[in-house]
């Protein structure tokens, strides 16, 4: 018997990550609904039913080409939505009306309870507090670079002048523009001379820089792991994506299981890893974005990545 249930692929409108999914499911016959939540409106509706439908939630959603009952939803691609903001409304009135959107059809899509998400936009939040990140990490066995996370001025060039070269990163990357030029957040090595008294304002991350080797991008998806090791010289590998070569690598088992477990520990389905290797060979933990970019690693080292998040949302049901 054939499976009806859509997938639904939440996301902005030019995301070829999410492009490569949705042409694997396509080739699998997988139903596919894609829609972003800044298309309410004309574009996106959507009715929920509660306390009057034999299940929880009833009802549709629609966009112009699909209509999709909530009740038989196979699973959820939360891939990179962009919420609504209303520009032609005055300030309050657009404030007021985008939280009606993050709370009416994001409350709706929440309130789904049979599909598999990937991931839980509410999970995905939950993994991404970088000090969350850093603890649950060395609690699984991880070797993790002194950081220092503090407002304290003194604080920061004590840690700096006792571990020599740091790094400063940002502890959330935030749309921001100095004098009209969008400022990226770069991993960046700081001085203790550049440490002034603008620190007291917000908390600030630094951390002690590994001697690389070369870094390593593991995406995990489900049970799939998938490794490719980046060599680059550079202290951020983002920055001249041309300058980069890449090797898919075999991590160690104890490694993939520590990195299994984290996803289990915040109930993800999916997640994008950054190690480092140092000269000796030894991986440190950097970092997790629970729903970061692939789509150009499959590209270059022809790995199934697509393939393995269509499997992923084809089952339907949490593994």
């Amino acid at each position: 018997m054939t499976d009806e249930r859509p997938v639904l692929v939440v996301t902005e409108a030019d995301d070829l990550t999410a492009d490569m999914v949705i042409a694997e499911l396509g080739r699998r016959n997988v139903p596919v609904t894609r829609f972003n939540p800044a298309d309410i409106g004309s574009a996106l509706t959507v009715s929920a039913r509660f306390g009057s439908c034999p299940a929880p939630v009833g009802g549709q959603l629609r966009t112009p080409s699909r209509t999709v009952d909530l009740t038989h939803v196979r699973s959820v691609y939360w891939r990179r939505p962009v919420w609504p903001t209303f520009d032609h409304l005055g300030a309050d009135e657009a404030r007021f009306a985008s939280a009606q959107v993050r709370y009416g059809l994001g409350g709706v899509l929440y309130a789904l309870d049979g599909p598999l998400w990937v991931n839980h936009p509410l999970r995905n939040a939950a993994a991404d507090y970088k000090p969350a990140q850093l603890a649950v990490a060395q609690r699984l066995g991880l070797a993790v670079p002194p950081t220092l996370v503090t407002n304290d001025p003194d604080e920061a060039r004590a840690f700096i002048d006792n571990h020599g070269q740091v790094l400063f990163k940002i502890l959330r990357w935030t749309p921001c523009r100095r004098d009209g030029v969008p400022v990226t957040g770069w991993a960046d090595p700081v001085t203790a001379e550049e440490i002034d008294a603008s620190v007291a304002l917000v908390p600030h991350l630094f951390q002690a820089v590994v001697d690389k080797a070369a870094d390593l991008r593991v995406l995990v998806v489900g049970g799939e792991v998938f490794a490719v090791r980046i060599e680059s010289g550079l202290l951020d590998w983002r920055k001249d994506y041309s300058a980069l070569s890449y090797r898919v690598v075999n991590l160690p088992s104890r490694t993939e299981k520590a990195l299994l477990a984290y996803l289990d520990h915040f109930g993800l389905a999916s997640g994008s890893f950054d190690l480092a290797v140092d000269r000796a060979g030894d991986l440190w933990w950097l970092e997790l974005n629970p729903n970061g970019q692939w789509g150009w690693l499959e590209e270059a080292t022809g790995l199934a990545m697509s393939a393995a998040f269509a499997t992923l949302l084809t089952e339907g049901a949490a593994p």
